[in-house]
């Protein structure tokens, strides 16, 4: 049998709770108005988020969703980060503590 991942998204925003488990922000920005310690992040992986260019470029528009897919994938393949999204993964995958 295939283990899944068991990932949730979740607004920085909204307070954290037991239920979350681990909470790890993948974006390179971090939110105005929002404390480090009100956030109650396990991690911040800035690199695996998309490039300020990639995401300029996609501008949230669903047509151009697929096509941002295979760019950032590319990306990530491009810039040897597929180790750190393996981690992520696995991290994923791990018992909730």
């Amino acid at each position: 049998m295939r283990e899944t991942a068991r990932l949730r998204v979740k607004n920085l925003h909204e307070p954290a709770s037991r239920d979350d488990g681990e909470r790890i922000r993948v974006d390179r920005l971090w939110p105005r108005g929002l404390s480090r310690e009100r956030a109650r992040l396990d991690g911040w992986l800035r690199d695996l988020a998309p490039s300020t260019e990639l995401r300029r470029w996609f501008g949230h528009d669903p047509a151009r969703w697929v096509r941002f897919r295979a760019r950032y994938r590319q990306e990530l393949q491009e810039q040897g980060r597929l180790d750190a999204l393996r981690e992520l993964r696995a991290r994923a995958r791990a018992p909730r503590r």
